[in-house]
């Protein structure tokens, strides 16, 4: 039977064989691993295997790890990467580090007015609708740069890229021009805000090609903590 560690060591095979492949250079790719749903336990049998960025999709859920954790594990790095509602941004902006889903003004001025004044501020990804699919969130491409100019003005948040869902689909083409659509929208930002550094796109299913289109940041759950 694997464990965690195992699981996390062969996630990381997995996106150093990828980044060779495309000749990138593995340390420059993030492994995040997404935790919601999971027990705490299961988040300190990652963290002894080395792990430390982790991903959580529900705000209280998050914050009740966050709380639980943060005497003992203090280095651990909380990003959300679910939606989020604008009558829960304060418990984001107080708790974690990190928030991937902006795709409004409202909640980027929401958490910038409560981020705590002791704290760094906020790293922020803007959620991309790549797919231009109704069913899932993010801003149009188009609207992207508007977007980023709103974040830059904010003093307590701080843009650090793009991040995206691809279709679900078994058709790598269609996922290999939609990850390089985000990639082309990820340079032109980078050129105009030089906090940029993160492109957070890729799962266990399609890794591979996000991390051949250039992304700096993979999101792998169930193939780290099991089947929910």
């Amino acid at each position: 039977m694997t464990t965690i560690a195992d699981r996390i060591s062969i996630a990381q095979r997995r996106i150093n064989q990828a980044a060779q492949n495309c000749s990138r250079t593995p340390s420059d790719i993030s492994l995040l691993a997404v935790s919601k749903t999971k027990p705490i336990n299961d988040i300190v049998a990652a963290y002894d295997a080395g792990q430390r960025q982790f991903g959580e999709n529900y705000v209280q859920e998050g914050e009740a790890k966050i709380t639980a954790l943060a005497g003992d594990y203090p280095d651990i790095e909380w990003h959300f990467i679910g939606p989020l509602q604008s009558n829960k941004t304060k418990i984001v902006a107080e708790h974690f580090d990190w928030m991937h889903t902006i795709s409004r003004d409202k909640i980027a001025q929401r958490l910038n007015d409560q981020r705590p004044a002791h704290k760094k501020p906020l790293n922020v990804c803007i959620q991309v609708n790549i797919s231009q699919e109704d069913s899932k969130s993010g801003v149009d491409a188009a609207e992207v740069a508007s977007l980023a100019l709103t974040i830059s003005k904010l003093p307590n948040i701080t843009l650090r890229g793009l991040m995206a869902i691809p279709t679900a689909t078994d058709n790598t083409d269609l996922q290999q021009q939609e990850f390089a659509k985000l990639k082309t929208l990820y340079d032109q930002l980078k050129q105009q805000y030089p906090s940029i550094d993160t492109l957070s796109m890729g799962m266990s299913g399609d890794m591979d090609i996000a991390i051949a289109n250039g992304s700096t940041m993979v999101r792998i759950g169930s193939a780290i903590f099991g089947e929910r």
